[in-house]
């Protein structure tokens, strides 16, 4: 549910949702190298949290560092100094991350957090930056920054910022994350890599019609995303399970909650998974107009 600007403050947990691929294909390819997609995005509940502290002085700090990343790296603390230095603000922030969501898994995580810092921080510094604006300073970021931002589910075109908001049924996801890390550049990069799919329109379609074209990839280079495949289709079925974005993660529709706890008792034990139901929004979307 998205909440009202009046209900967020320094004392508030800010959420960042994951997202899931519904539909993932490359329909061509810049002369730049980037690649263009048209996708389906779907938030959901299952979320990082995030928190801030102001500061007296102009300084970003993250109070916690994921291992291996240095702080100047993480996109939490480029989204704060990239918004400071589009805004012309000195005020500086301590944010602290509740992390959820896998590195590497397709969910968006980082993306997320970094959407999450420009929506809280444009809030709680006051500096009334319209939505298009913060889509423009998130996609500087990366790709799947802008439709956080945005706060729609989404029909995406483009590398992912040109966005159409549609309309999604309520529905529950189990997602499974296999026990790899997944660069996204690797996928994108394999030369068997389909890059000329047809387009299609939002209107064209449909749930379950289009796959995702970097599965295929994604399951010869790392064999545990395809086991986990089997695995979920087997106790979603008749569902089958997908991957979301380059991988690792792999999710199955289901219609209930009930269903998707059915879901996750049929898994082997010692599998991680979870379930979540679908959002109908991001739960920040007020925070920006």
């Amino acid at each position: 549910m998205s909440l009202p600007a009046s209900t967020w403050d320094w004392d508030s947990s800010y959420p960042a949702p994951a997202k899931l691929n519904l539909c993932l294909r490359i329909v061509g390819r810049r002369s730049d190298g980037y690649h263009l997609l048209q996708t389906v995005f779907r938030f959901l509940e299952h979320a990082d949290r995030l928190h801030f502290s102001p500061r007296d002085d102009a300084a970003i700090r993250l109070t916690t560092p994921l291992p291996g990343v240095p702080p100047e790296n993480d996109l939490s603390v480029r989204a704060a100094r990239l918004l400071q230095t589009e805004s012309g603000c000195r005020q500086g922030v301590d944010i602290h991350v509740e992390k959820r969501l896998p590195l590497g898994g397709g969910l968006g995580g980082g993306s997320s957090d970094a959407a999450t810092v420009l929506l809280a921080l444009n809030h709680l510094w006051q500096l009334g930056l319209p939505r298009q604006r913060l889509q423009q300073i998130g996609l500087a970021l990366g790709a799947d920054v802008p439709v956080f931002v945005f706060g729609s589910n989404a029909f995406a075109e483009g590398v992912g910022e040109t966005l159409r908001a549609i309309e999604l049924p309520a529905r529950w996801y189990v997602v499974v994350e296999p026990p790899v890390q997944v660069p996204t550049a690797l996928i994108f990069a394999a030369p068997e890599l389909r890059r000329d799919a047809p387009a299609i329109t939002a209107d064209d379609w449909h749930p379950g019609a289009i796959g995702n074209e970097l599965e295929a990839v994604a399951c010869s280079r790392f064999p545990a995303i395809a086991d986990c495949l089997r695995q979920l289709s087997a106790a979603a079925a008749p569902a089958r399970a997908r991957m979301t974005g380059s991988g690792a993660c792999v999710f199955a529709e289901c219609s209930s909650h009930e269903q998707a706890a059915a879901t996750l008792r049929r898994l082997p034990s010692g599998m991680r998974a979870w379930a979540s139901a679908g959002a109908a929004a991001h739960p920040l979307r007020d925070l920006a107009r």
